[in-house]
């Protein structure tokens, strides 16, 4: 197992497209293989995604205000 890694820039790049479910099936390959031999981008891997759960649940919990989506579609309406 690698302690080091040397493209850490290019293996965040790939794991943030993994993440985003934008990776071709190439690069999903080349980021498993990595995975299974890398620590440093094991860990990274790990944070990228804990970050993105976190984000997401955040989002979700965010809801604009009833009044606020009443009142910008009453304005949408009143211009056609």
């Amino acid at each position: 197992m690698k302690e080091h890694c040397n493209h850490s820039a290019d293996c965040l790049k790939m794991i943030q497209l993994i993440l985003d479910g934008e990776a071709t099936d190439q690069q999903l390959v080349r980021v498993k293989a990595n995975l299974e031999s890398c620590r440093p981008c094991i860990e990274m891997y790990q944070l990228e995604k804990e970050v993105k759960e976190l984000l997401t649940k955040r989002m979700e919990k965010r809801c604009c205000p009833e009044q606020l989506v009443a009142t910008i579609k009453s304005r949408i309406l009143s211009f056609s």
